[in-house]
């Protein structure tokens, strides 16, 4: 009788593998939010669209200290995603940025969300419509309202079209619910698959080119 080599030690190797890759996830999420923030950092809010994908593309910068998902610009007190999805409490889906003024000023951080988003779309934001997923700059401060308007200014110069991004007073912000929270770190193939069938890496590609999701900021992690 042909003898075959044992199989134990692929399985054993597959399962160590499977553990590892376990416990990978179970750290990032755990530790997703176990941050200090200092207490001279600097917050401000944005909005542009699924709150999932923007709070990645904020992380992934140096001098970010947390980004937190949440909803901001609406009269309805402690809103939830059921109630904001309806689209008429004034709420949008937006996050909130930590950062270390030393590393990130305000202006880089404007930079980074307008190629994280798509600056013609009214109706909310790649495959997400409604009012709730529209993009928004919300400045705490007149100088911070500034650079914002004079972002729009440049990027409507640069790009030879009107944008409909909005510009709005810093609103009370929300917490989202904790499932949404580092989504992209708690459901990293469900997160995946929704980014790209939603097609904003392709829509964003096509509007701003090599400066699409703002990676060609020297402050961006690889």
């Amino acid at each position: 009788m042909t003898s075959f080599p044992s199989l134990r030690p692929v399985i054993k190797l597959t399962l160590t593998a499977v553990i590892f890759i376990f416990l990978t996830l179970v750290t990032s999420i755990s530790n997703a939010k176990d941050v200090e923030i200092p207490n001279n950092a600097k917050s401000a809010i944005f909005a542009a669209g699924c709150f999932w994908c923007i709070e990645k593309d904020f992380e992934k910068h140096d001098g970010i200290y947390a980004v937190y998902s949440g909803y901001s610009g609406g009269t309805l007190e402690n809103p939830t995603y059921k109630a904001i999805s309806r689209g008429d409490t004034g709420h949008r889906e937006v996050v909130q940025v930590w950062y270390d003024e030393s590393k990130l000023d305000y202006a880089t951080l404007v930079d980074i969300l307008w190629r994280n988003v798509d600056p013609f779309d009214a109706n909310g934001q790649f495959c997400d419509k409604g009012f709730q997923y529209t993009a928004a700059i919300y400045p705490a401060t007149s100088e911070e309202r500034e650079i914002a308007e004079q972002s729009k200014l440049d990027i409507e110069q640069k790009l030879n079209q009107k944008t409909t991004l909005s510009i709005d007073d810093a609103a009370k912000f929300y917490f989202a619910e904790d499932y949404h929270q580092n989504f992209y770190q708690k459901s990293p193939v469900r997160y995946t698959g929704y980014r790209y069938a939603c097609g904003r890496d392709k829509r964003l590609e096509r509007v701003w080119g090599a400066e699409a999701r703002a990676e060609h900021l020297p402050s961006s992690k690889h």
